[in-house]
């Protein structure tokens, strides 16, 4: 913005509420009085500044050499929820007559505190303008709705980072009354020279710290979750005392629940404890040597995030109350501090690190900005405010979670021959997978389950992979709504009315999902596969059996007696083969594993099946890959039988096609490649004109059934209704 010129001075009112926005203001207020000729300053002192229990930091700003104009007791004590509306109501009540009398042209407000509100509040209500610093940021709880309802009263807006200037931009801020000067802390971190931080580090630790050797702890009350920000707060502390580093711990600020937090310290020694210093509060120039200096830094306060990445410093920011702001990558988040060992490792995971020096915030220039945008305001200019709807970019930043934790399911198959257990990830990677032969017995098969679970489930903790759920795939009937498979096919024995549900989530204490095994493929192309993103597709397996299942309108189909998707049972001939269901000319009987091993035994059996370059070993049984590896050689014989089986395949398919009319079949399992050239003659010389352009494909994922059991968990776990 171009100067104006001004008859007279500017009269700058800066408030100051406590000890951390003193830290970003002060730059300020020293530039504004190394410019007299330009600036009259009045400091108004109110908040926790005036408390004892708080440090009386209102002492600084006098060492500072500033005259205090006005001290507000604004604060009634409690430290809780209705204490802090009782503070903003007193400062209400008692800021009329300060402004008044001073009458400023303009005023400095900072942040998020409850406390500004009230300034922001009562200078707008008296049409004085506001200089709103640091506004723009996402953090989290409270403070974000404070600081945006301050950017609302403001007039004129100093932000820290480009992204903070695009959300005041997105907040209808008109842009000419954005300046973008980066953080005024900045200007004292970026150049802080003091070589003599030794006796800065031995006069608040003790002569037997050395640099890079300690940890400083700073832990505010999260306002909208008092009892779990307790809760966490007890659980740094006991984290901290394992790790067994010299801890100097600040005292939390005033917010409702610091009483709670300083008894929690209390309860737990720390005050009297050989590894920790708890203070109130450190100078800030010390702060800054302090931080710079430590091997780590704990907690939730905004200096973590924002300040010491200027030094590099590794930090550990716990909860949600800084989650939404831009951070360097020195920054490591704990979101759900829920756990002692997950504080813990995040300390083992940063202590003693140095990373680079960020200058996200601010490049050391800040107040010179800042001075030169307050001299160019025209006090002519009507203070009502213009409006603009730009979009703004979303943050990314770390995780523990993403670094400690895979978010992952049990997945268990259970097939007509193996029985397999594998901890399947988001993404759909099988991280690990365990195999066994099904036994032939109920009793056997379900303990043999509950022994893989839980071993996979041990050694999931191992791998850092939280197991949110169980989701079993098995064939015949089941309901998936209690869990039960109703009746199985003859492949699995002694395996009808079975809960499956009850044992595993006794025995894991994990919510449990079972379905049939065609619907579970169906389910994982719909998640991992080539059915991504479709409204309307069909699967079929072509395994040991045949099985399928049915999305449509991206829900899948179970029936009103869960039968639904029984496709290997469409008859596709009156006279066909028998089947093991009971009928005649089922597309099991023609195209399954089963079929094929059938006839190749009957080939085999008449000397019919080997070719030159073939053979049979005598202790192993004939199977479905000799039929089709004798196929591959020229067996004519093999040959037909394959087209043949195909063909039945196809005619499913074309009935398929005119009864469900989906966008896409997709064939899956180990016979499926085999199949896919005869299925697409048939659909071209079979089908209605209408559904031949409907596309075919072979699936592409190696482990449907087991995906599909994970997709069932995962599906819970993002909230999909399954």
């Amino acid at each position: 913005m171009e100067k104006k010129e001004n008859n007279r001075k500017l009269r700058v009112c800066v408030a100051t509420c406590n000890r951390a926005d003193y830290s970003k203001l002060a730059p300020i207020m020293f530039g504004i009085k190394m410019e007299p000729e330009f600036f009259e300053l009045d400091v108004v002192v109110l908040g926790s500044h005036l408390i004892d229990d708080y440090g009386n930091t209102y002492r600084m700003i006098e060492q500072d050499d500033f005259d205090i104009n006005t001290r507000l007791h604004t604060i009634v004590r409690g430290e809780d929820e209705a204490a802090m509306v009782e503070s903003v109501g007193l400062a209400l009540v008692k800021l009329p007559d300060v402004l008044n009398r001073l009458k400023p042209d303009i005023m400095i407000v900072h942040g998020d505190r409850f406390d500004a509100l009230a300034l922001a509040t009562s200078a707008a209500l008296m049409n004085i303008r506001i200089l709103h610093i640091e506004g723009g940021e996402v953090s989290g709880t409270i403070d974000d709705s404070i600081r945006h309802a301050i950017t609302k009263l403001a007039h004129y807006h100093v932000c820290c980072t480009r992204s903070a200037e695009q959300h005041l931009i997105s907040m209808c801020e008109d842009h000419d009354r954005i300046l973008l000067a980066g953080c005024p802390s900045y200007d004292k971190l970026l150049s802080a020279k003091n070589k003599d931080y030794m006796s800065i580090i031995r006069m608040w630790l003790g002569d037997d710290v050395k640099s890079k050797d300690y940890i400083v702890a700073l832990q505010h009350p999260v306002t909208t979750d008092i009892k779990h920000s307790l809760k966490m707060f007890e659980l740094t502390l006991d984290a901290l005392i394992s790790f067994n580093k010299r801890t100097l711990v600040l005292f939390p600020n005033i917010d409702a629940g610091s009483k709670e937090m300083v008894r929690v310290m209390r309860k737990k020694g720390i005050e009297h404890h050989p590894n920790f210093r708890a203070v109130k509060h450190v100078p800030f120039d010390q702060f800054i040597q302090l931080v710079a200096h430590a091997g780590c830094m704990i907690g939730n306060s905004s200096c973590g995030v924002r300040e010491v990445g200027a030094f590099g410093t590794p930090v550990i920011n716990l909860g949600t109350r800084q989650i939404g702001r831009e951070t360097g990558e020195n920054v490591l988040h704990v979101r759900d501090a829920d756990t002692q060992d997950k504080i813990l490792q995040a300390l083992h995971l940063q202590f003693g690190k140095q990373y680079p020096c960020s200058k996200i915030y601010g490049d050391g220039n800040a107040v010179p900005r800042i001075l030169k945008f307050l001299k160019s305001i025209d006090l002519q200019e009507p203070l009502q405010k213009k409006f603009c709807f730009p979009p703004v970019k979303d943050n990314i930043s770390q995780d523990i979670d993403h670094i400690l934790e895979t978010l992952s399911a049990l997945a268990v198959d259970l097939g007509g021959t193996n029985l397999r257990v594998a901890i399947v990830s988001m993404k759909g990677e099988i991280v690990k997978k365990y195999t066994q032969f099904n036994p032939k017995t109920y009793e056997e098969r379900i303990n043999l389950i509950l022994q893989m679970c839980v071993e996979a489930a041990a050694e999931a903790v191992k791998l850092n992979c939280r197991i949110l759920g169980v989701g079993i795939s098995t064939g015949g009937r089941v309901n998936p709504r209690e869990g039960i498979v109703l009746h199985s096919t003859k492949l699995i024995q002694e395996w009808n009315s079975v809960d499956l549900r009850t044992p595993l989530s006794d025995t894991l204490h994990l919510p449990v999902w079972v379905d049939n095994d065609g619907n579970c493929a169906a389910l994982a192309e719909r998640k991992f596969g080539q059915g991504k993103g479709l409204e309307n597709f069909v699967t079929l397996i072509t395994g040991t059996g045949i099985g399928g299942g049915i999305i449509h309108q991206h829900e899948l189909i179970h029936g009103s007696s869960f039968c639904a998707a029984e496709l290997g049972h469409i008859v596709v001939s009156l006279d066909g083969p028998d089947c093991s269901c009971g009928s005649h000319g089922c597309i099991e009987a023609y195209a399954s594993g089963m079929a094929l091993q059938r006839e190749a035994k009957k080939l085999h059996d008449e000397d019919q099946l080997l070719v030159e370059g073939m053979s049979v070993p005598k202790d192993e049984a004939v199977g479905a890959l000799h039929l089709i590896q004798a196929a591959k050689l020229g067996n004519a014989k093999a040959q037909s039988i394959l087209r043949t089986a195909g063909t039945a395949l196809g005619l499913a398919v074309v009935n398929i096609l005119h009864t469900m009319n989906p966008s896409l079949v997709i064939l899956s399992g180990v016979l499926a490649s085999h199949y896919i050239h005869t299925v697409k003659d048939v659909i071209r010389q079979q089908a209605l004109s209408s559904v031949q352009d409907v596309d075919v494909v072979v699936s592409d994922l190696v482990e449907p059934a087991l995906l599909g059991a994970a997709s069932m968990v995962l599906d819970y776990t993002t909230r999909r209704i399954y």
